[in-house]
């Protein structure tokens, strides 16, 4: 079972930037899709953005698209979410998560997750 460690949230004002970070232990996460997510207050959970276990491949939600980058240090079994242009709909708490390869669905149990405020 590969755990997982999200940290980088907190406090940014509008259009201003953050980065999060996703650790994980276990093999299978350098070999898999990595996916981050999201979840609003008083809101379902959703997909924010993916990248393909060797980086090569990245696709994101058409409300993050050209704002928020993901990328991936198999290194150090590390995904990162850069975020820029932040709104304050951008606020929520941040999940990563194993992905079935090309799609949007989380494949493990969610993490403790971190939260991401934007303030306007």
């Amino acid at each position: 079972q590969v755990q997982r460690v999200e940290s980088g949230g907190g406090l940014v004002q509008a259009g201003g930037s953050l980065r999060v970070s996703c650790a994980a232990s276990g093999r299978t996460f350098s070999t898999n899709t990595v996916g981050w997510f999201r979840q609003a207050p008083g809101k379902e959970r959703e997909f924010v953005a993916a990248v393909t276990w060797n980086g090569g491949s990245t696709y994101y939600a058409d409300s993050v698209k050209g704002r928020f980058t993901i990328s991936r240090d198999n290194a150090k079994n590390t995904v990162y979410l850069q975020m820029n242009s932040l709104k304050p709909e951008d606020t929520a708490v941040y999940y990563c998560n194993l992905v079935v390869g090309g799609s949007r669905h989380p494949l493990d149990a969610w993490g403790q997750g971190t939260l991401v405020t934007v303030s306007s």
